[in-house]
């Protein structure tokens, strides 16, 4: 037997082996050791890996540069002469673009351009709502409006002090109609001829405006609205934020009156003014550019700007009601309330705005004491006015064009979205510019005729039961307050004879229509009307069949394939400062970084490309790390 030594390793202890006396097997490596090991295993895969993926990414950009950098030649290109040189004609002798320059270019839009004509007059919500759910090949799309692309408005408090760029919230339409070779035309809707579905547009050319015809089979207006005046002088000095436009001449005040604050020869009543900030109106948009200016201040005006530029910052809150963010939860409310209270932020609450100056503004506020009303005056240089919704001039010529159509802020349309007046089924509203009735009264007499079986100009219970059904499918709003089927019938039914006259179910329609809320103008109700009206749209080209052999008419193929359009609230969220609230009804989520990243994810998701989440996610880390940009451009 042959013994083996051990060789100096500290710990060990020889033990026997068959065949040997002693074993030279090393005892394990201690923990740290171990650790060691296993830390420069890990770090060696993660440079690893982070060399292929260098390595990967550069592999791809060269191969987009070598298939991208080359010249594409198109010779030939067929146009139709119409294109070029349209006929004239309508009642003005305006030129009418029934051909358009690419109808022609290819088979696929030759065949195209024999299909049924849509005109989606806007680029917002509602109208990429639309183009989300048409089917290619369905119909020849053509798309109106003034601004090139879409823009994703809830991020554009975000945008105007540069937490996210601009860049991030937009998409060109063109791209989004690519899918369904859709056309685009660069400008705003101005009157409408119904009767020979002529929509009129006005064009800029050479600088020069210049008016023509679109014809179109069916019309979806989804203009949008205007703010709100509420006849108050001087509104000429605020600003708006409903557009990019906007996001940026605000974006450009905000630096410029910081620059200005640190001058040396600013004095100290200037420097006050330029950095006092006033926001009029308490809703989403009023809230989350206070918030937004707010964090701004705190998180990069305090670390380049002069120290005193913060401290004399001062932001001011002008609400008409009791509560900011007043269509949320009352619980909401309070909470947005006490975080601008702990940030300094003035809350000015059941207040009304007198005027607005270039340098200040004037508002009224009744002293709790006295019961006197008393005037007060915030000197400022930025004043955003975020305060309720007017009529689009294109809304309002559609209006005035149609008969019954007395609302003030919007065009009515039925729960198909169909435009009350218009010929049915031919023009559409959805979004800001729409609103869906809320009045049974105007259908009494046709509810009546249809309930009243025995023609004995009273309605017995059975009857309601039915008229209460036919209530629901023309105004679907009208569900949640038609529960209680039976105490509404012995509610209303005032001699007890078991049947409610005509009288008695007047007062009962009133009262209904009463109650019934109109549906807010948001974006998230924009969107699902969009996608009804795309969806709808797309089932009228599958059952077309159908109809020519029923022959259907045109005023009731809708009614045939589809249910009326309801809404489903999937709640209202708003950003409040580095933390979020969220009202889903029965449940609601306040502050903290939860909510914040939940805010995040929730609009990351509504973005309506890639490209457009990967700016936006980028823009998010940037800000992150590097902070705020701090150009005035």
């Amino acid at each position: 037997m042959t013994t083996v030594l051990a060789r100096g390793v500290r710990g060990f202890r020889p033990r026997l082996l068959p065949g040997r006396q002693f074993s030279t097997v090393p005892p394990p490596p201690p923990s740290r050791l171990r650790k060691l090991r296993t830390a420069v295993r890990w770090t060696s895969i993660l440079l690893g890996s982070g060399f292929v993926g260098v390595v990967g990414l550069g592999a791809a950009i060269f191969a987009h540069d070598a298939f991208t950098y080359q010249d594409r030649h198109v010779d030939r290109v067929p146009v139709s002469p119409l294109a070029l040189h349209p006929e004239r004609g309508g009642p003005k002798n305006l030129p009418i673009a029934r051909v358009q320059v690419d109808d022609e270019e290819d088979e696929e839009n030759k065949r195209l351009a024999e299909k049924p004509r849509i005109v989606i007059v806007g680029g917002g919500w509602g109208a990429m709502g639309v183009l989300q759910r048409l089917r290619p090949g369905d119909y020849h799309v053509t798309v109106i409006s003034s601004e090139t692309f879409t823009t994703f408005t809830p991020l554009l408090p975000s945008a105007a002090v540069g937490t996210v760029q601009i860049r991030s919230l937009i998409e060109p339409i063109r791209k989004i109609i690519a899918r369904l070779r859709g056309h685009y035309i660069q400008a705003k809707a101005t009157d409408i001829v119904m009767n020979e579905r002529l929509l009129e547009v006005e064009i800029t050319a050479d600088g020069r405006p210049e008016r023509i015809y679109v014809p179109y089979d069916k019309l979806v207006v989804a203009v949008g609205s205007t703010s709100s005046t509420h006849g108050v002088p001087g509104l000429e000095n605020c600003f708006q934020l409903k557009t990019i436009s906007d996001a940026q001449a605000i974006r450009r005040r905000v630096m410029d009156n910081f620059e200005l604050a640190s001058l040396p020869t600013t004095t100290p009543e200037e420097r006050k003014r330029l950095l006092s900030f006033v926001i009029c109106g308490g809703g989403p948009t009023g809230v989350e550019t206070a918030a937004e200016i707010h964090d701004f201040c705190q998180e990069d005006i305090f670390n380049y700007f002069p120290k005193i530029c913060r401290e004399e910052v001062s932001i001011h809150l002008i609400q008409s009601r009791e509560h900011i963010l007043n269509t949320y939860s009352e619980e909401i409310s309070k909470y947005a309330e006490k975080k601008f209270e702990r940030a300094d932020i003035d809350l000015i609450t059941s207040a009304r705005v007198a005027a607005v100056t270039p340098t200040t503004v004037i508002y009224t506020l009744r002293n709790p004491v006295t019961k006197e009303v008393e005037q007060h005056t915030i000197p400022t240089n930025f004043v955003l006015w975020s305060t309720g919704i007017a009529m689009n001039p294109f809304t309002k010529r559609l209006c005035d064009l149609l008969p019954n159509q007395v609302h003030r802020k919007a065009v009515e349309t039925d729960a198909y979205l169909r435009v009350k007046g218009a010929p049915k089924g031919t023009i559409y509203a959805i979004g800001d510019c729409a609103t869906i009735e809320t009045s049974v009264v105007d259908h009494f007499m046709e509810l009546v005729d249809e309930s009243d079986k025995n023609k004995d100009g009273k309605i017995d219970f059975s009857e309601w039961e039915h008229m209460v059904k036919k209530i629901k499918k023309k105004i679907p709003m009208s569900e949640s307050h038609l529960v209680q089927v039976r105490e509404l019938f012995e509610m209303y039914d005032s001699d007890a004879d078991n049947s409610l006259s005509l009288n008695e179910l007047l007062v009962l329609l009133q009262e209904l229509g009463h109650k019934i809320t109109a549906l807010p103008a948001t974006a998230q109700v924009a969107s699902q009307q969009g996608k009804f009206i795309g969806a709808l749209l797309t089932r009228l080209t599958r059952h077309q069949r159908e109809f020519e052999a029923f022959n259907t008419p045109s005023a009731h193929q809708e009614e045939t394939v589809s249910k009326p359009f309801k809404y489903f609230h999937l709640g209202s969220l708003a950003y409040i400062g580095n933390s979020a609230v969220f009202d889903f009804g029965k449940f609601s989520l306040m502050g903290g970084l939860a909510a914040m990243y939940a805010w995040r994810s929730i609009y990351w998701n509504e973005q309506v490309s890639t490209r457009t989440r990967a700016m936006l996610m980028i823009d998010w880390i940037v800000r992150g790390i590097w902070g705020r940009d701090l150009s005035r451009l």
